[in-house]
C-alpha cells in the first residue's frame, strides 16, 4: 500500500461530526514527517475521491484545504452539516475548536491500521477486530 492508499484509509476513519489534522493522519499513515503531502494528496485527488476530505484541517484547526472544493465554503457547509461548529476567527479565517471536535483516534486503533499497513492488508479499510 503506497502513502496515498494509507491516507484514503485513514481519511474514510475518521467520524462524521469530527475532523483530523493532516499531520495526525500522516503520523497514522506512518509518516509522521509528511503533513504536507496529505494536503497534496487531498488537493490533487491521488487519495481519491471517496474520502470525506472536509474533515481535514491544519493543526490551529483552520480549514485550510479550498483548493480541494469547487466553492470557498463548501469544507464549511459540510462539517456544520455533520454538526461542526466552525468560526470565523479576525483574520476572517473559518477555524474548528479541535478540543471540541477533533478526531481522537484511540491507541488501539493507531496499533491496528500500523500492523495492517506493514502487512500491506486490505483489512486497515475495515472496522476494528
Amino acid at each position: 500500500m503506497d502513502f496515498y492508499q494509507r491516507m484514503a484509509v485513514v481519511c474514510r476513519r475518521i467520524p462524521a461530526g469530527c475532523v483530523a489534522t493532516y499531520g495526525q493522519i500522516a503520523l497514522l499513515c506512518g509518516s509522521p514527517r509528511n503533513a504536507r503531502q496529505v494536503g497534496h494528496g487531498l488537493k490533487c485527488g491521488l487519495a481519491g475521491k471517496d474520502i470525506p476530505a472536509h474533515r481535514v484541517v491544519n493543526a490551529s484547526g483552520i480549514l485550510s484545504g479550498a483548493a480541494y472544493f469547487d466553492t470557498p465554503d463548501l469544507q464549511k457547509m459540510l462539517l456544520e452539516k455533520e454538526g461542526v461548529t466552525v468560526t470565523q476567527n479576525p483574520d476572517g479565517a473559518w477555524k474548528v475548536n479541535l478540543n471540541i471536535f477533533g478526531w481522537k483516534n484511540t491507541l488501539e486503533e493507531a496499533r491496528f491500521l500500523k500492523k495492517a499497513f506493514l502487512e500491506g492488508n486490505s483489512l486497515a479499510d475495515t472496522a476494528l477486530p
